[in-house]
């Protein structure tokens, strides 16, 4: 029998998602800590190739005027030749290292969200950890397409509340680029490459409250046909694009975001109206302005980079957060909500007091 996810209540009298119980939807669920980890330091890494509208216009049957007034996009950026998600994901951790004054021997974990990874294996982690010259501690990869970047992020805060990591690299970084139909003019105008990256590191008692809060986590495999890649290694077709109901993902995402806000507001004990920035994936302007209305967030706190990048899936978090760290937009103490949705469904949010 099908079970049926309802966001508001219960899926057949299961937790929200599905699961049997809302520990297992939910990392953390109903529990209100001290930070385990903290935000040290950020970085972002961008192709040097911008494909405006324009441009993409002269590939399928599209505008400017069309992409700008559905999604918020202008442009976005385009790996080159022989540039991978490896090369990308390296060059956001090394501004992330030097934002935060340390050194790849200071990092004992490596995380990498991707849905586009170099290899089947080993792990873009496990290439990154090598060419940052990294030999202790864990690297992998997380794979939860847009949402992965705070899927990682909470298993690193994890690993490391629960001593297993002091310092971890978490990255989001995706080539989207490679598995678009440049003649499906539903997806290709949307997706754009680009990698960003933070330095996790433990807390200790200095008792500032700095660092994550809160996160959680939700899945629902009943949706997967609604955004997916059509082929992978294990099936005959070993190279596939990405396929989406662009629609059902709108209206999906908009309760999504709801469902998993509130319930890491509730677990640190906070309001939509304490938080100083809302970070979300930059998926499509309409979206996230809708999202931020239905939670209650003024427009003003809204972090948005979707115009200029694009959506860069798994990394557009980070770069988000890069940039607003850049130009000075989040101090610390601030409290940052990120929140996403992805293939799958996979949606998550987490709450950081920077």
């Amino acid at each position: 029998m099908q079970t049926r996810v309802d966001l508001k209540g219960n899926a057949n009298g299961h937790a929200p998602g599905g699961g049997a119980d809302e520990g297992a939807q939910t990392l953390g669920a109903g529990v209100r800590r001290r930070p385990s980890s903290r935000v040290a330091g950020v970085g972002a890494a961008l192709p040097s190739r911008t494909m405006s509208n324009a441009e993409i216009a002269t590939i399928v049957d599209t505008s400017d005027d069309w992409i700008t007034a559905r999604t918020g996009i202008r442009e976005r950026r385009i790996a080159a030749d022989g540039e991978f998600t490896s090369h990308l994901a390296e060059a956001a951790a090394k501004k992330a290292l030097e934002h935060a004054g340390l050194t790849p021997d200071d990092i004992d974990l490596v995380i990498v969200a991707t849905a586009t990874p170099d290899l089947t294996f080993p792990s873009t982690a496990v290439l990154v950890q090598g060419r940052l010259g990294i030999t202790k501690g864990a690297a992998f990869d997380v794979g939860a397409a847009c949402s992965g970047f705070v899927y990682a992020l909470s298993t690193a805060d994890a690993l490391v509340a629960a001593g297993s990591a002091s310092r971890a690299l978490v990255i989001g970084a995706e080539t989207f680029s490679r598995i678009l139909d440049w003649s499906d003019r539903t997806t290709c105008v949307l997706f754009g490459d680009g990698a960003g990256a933070i330095v996790l590191e433990a807390t200790g008692a200095d008792g500032s409250g700095r660092g994550v809060m809160a996160h959680a986590l939700r899945s629902d495999g009943a949706h997967h046909e609604k955004l997916f890649v059509d082929g992978g290694p294990s099936t005959t077709q070993t190279s596939g694009h990405v396929r989406m109901r662009g629609q059902e993902v709108f209206r999906f995402a908009i309760q999504a975001t709801v469902d998993v806000v509130e319930a890491v507001l509730d677990q640190a004990g906070v309001t939509a109206a304490d938080v100083d920035w809302f970070v979300p994936h930059q998926a499509n302007k309409r979206i996230i302005d809708a999202s931020a209305k239905k939670l209650g967030i003024d427009p003003q706190k809204v972090v948005l980079t979707v115009g200029g990048h694009g959506n860069t899936s798994a990394a557009s978090i980070p770069l988000a957060l890069a940039e607003a760290q850049q130009d000075g937009r989040i101090k610390q103490g601030d409290l940052v909500l990120l929140e996403a949705l992805g293939g799958g469904f996979t949606w998550a949010a987490a709450l950081v007091r920077w």
